[in-house]
């Protein structure tokens, strides 16, 4: 959640920025109108609680002087059920407020490049060199069923579209790749932690995929709990509403899930294949920081799961952001994207999103600074998407009669 105090404090400074992320004028007029309003609650409560404390002073003196306080404890009373209304317009004035603040996405930083799309995004830098062929290289779908590697009908006569059966080596290199990425955070200082696939919708709305991605959610029938999407919620969410010692951050953890995406903002993309799933395994960089080293932080995760890519030979580039391709609880971005032959391009295959304290403000997660309590940075990434990964490895390891080299730093992890 965005800082209302800062909104309330420079509210056409904080609009302006908001407008970068093509935020609705409209939403924030109306932001700024729930504001005035709560203003105005808690300055009625304020004036009738300070009329109630003088009246009470008056009961003191009116005793001492033996007089009549039938007159004024009417008045007392009276004072007490309008009280009551003004506190319960005040939790009204601020729950509106709440609700509509849920709906407003993070404020870019102002190092975000301007633009409207994924096409205004920023190259950094590029890692390794493509490999070129004297062949046509094939897409991974056309290597993965003629080793035997993949099964995409299977996977739909069991599930539907986007889901597939992995076999033998297909199903081996997945596991090599989980524990290699899982060994590799881990000496870079990130704990493992494993954890639950379903969660609350408190947990959801702690990292902000609700409410407003609801529709790319599955839901438990009957119950108010969901499939993750991602590992970053239960990682995040596991110091949920907690004041974290100062002497205790940076808190770095790494996980490995399967991850739950109905993919409906998706239709009609990269329908075959493992690029775009419904359900996919996904290994997660998490850190819980203060403000202050946020940055440095943000720099290593990416640092972090490029090196990843680099190991297994994989070429990539490094992508910036722009305003308008940033996710809603991202204050900024940077993509990895590998190469894949098949494809002739760089594909997404990491995202590495620093929230500042977006994140940590709709979870409550606070650290303690000297005598105050602050909000917590939070930061995320992928560490890495293990089918894309595997993608990549078939198409850029792959030779003229289809057989796939396998990367040399996996070999250990498969006996080879």
């Amino acid at each position: 959640m965005i800082d209302l105090k800062l909104l309330q404090k420079d509210f056409n400074g904080v609009s302006a920025k908001l407008l970068r992320k093509g935020v609705d004028l409209t939403l924030l007029e109306e932001l700024k109108k729930k504001n005035k309003e709560l203003k105005v609650a808690k300055s009625s409560f304020e004036t009738l609680q300070a009329l109630q404390n003088s009246m009470s002073k008056e009961f003191g003196v009116y005793k001492r002087e033996g007089r009549d306080i039938s007159e004024l404890k009417a008045k007392v009373d009276a004072n007490k059920i309008v009280i009551t209304e003004a506190l319960d317009i005040q939790r009204i004035k601020q729950e509106e407020l709440e609700n509509i603040a849920m709906a407003v996405p993070n404020i870019p930083d102002d190092s975000v490049p301007d633009g409207e799309g994924e096409e205004d995004n920023v190259e950094i830098k590029k890692v390794l060199t493509p490999p070129t062929f004297n062949f046509t290289p094939k897409e991974h779908w056309e290597l993965a069923e003629q080793n035997g590697w993949i099964d995409f009908e299977r996977g739909v006569k069991l599930s539907g579209s986007r889901f597939s059966v992995s076999y033998d080596m297909g199903a081996k290199l997945e596991r090599a790749l989980i524990n290699f990425m899982l060994n590799f955070n881990g000496k870079r200082g990130y704990h493992e932690v494993s954890v639950p696939h379903m969660v609350n919708r408190t947990a959801l709305e702690g990292t902000g995929q609700l409410p407003k991605f609801e529709n790319d959610l599955y839901k438990i029938e009957g119950q108010e709990m969901f499939l993750i999407p991602t590992a970053e919620v239960p990682l995040t969410n596991l110091f949920q509403d907690e004041i974290i010692p100062y002497d205790s951050l940076p808190i770095k953890m790494t996980g490995y899930t399967s991850c739950y995406r109905k993919e409906a903002g998706a239709a009609g993309r990269d329908t075959r294949g493992m690029i775009r799933q419904h359900q996919f395994h996904k290994v997660e960089l998490v850190c819980i920081t203060k403000s202050e080293t946020s940055d440095t932080i943000f720099n290593e995760m990416v640092e972090c799961a490029s090196d990843i890519l680099t190991a297994l030979e994989l070429p990539h580039r490094i992508v910036q952001l722009c305003t308008g391709d940033l996710g809603f609880g991202a204050a900024k971005t940077v993509d990895i994207e590998v190469w894949l032959p098949g494809q002739n391009q760089y594909r997404e295959i990491s995202s590495i999103s620093n929230t500042r304290d977006f994140q940590a403000r709709r979870a409550k997660i606070r650290y303690k600074d000297g005598k105050k309590n602050s909000f917590v940075n939070t930061l995320n990434g992928s560490s890495l998407a293990v089918g894309r990964t595997l993608v990549a490895i078939m198409e850029n390891f792959q030779h003229e009669d289809g057989s796939i080299d396998i990367p040399k730093v996996l070999k250990p992890y498969l006996g080879m």
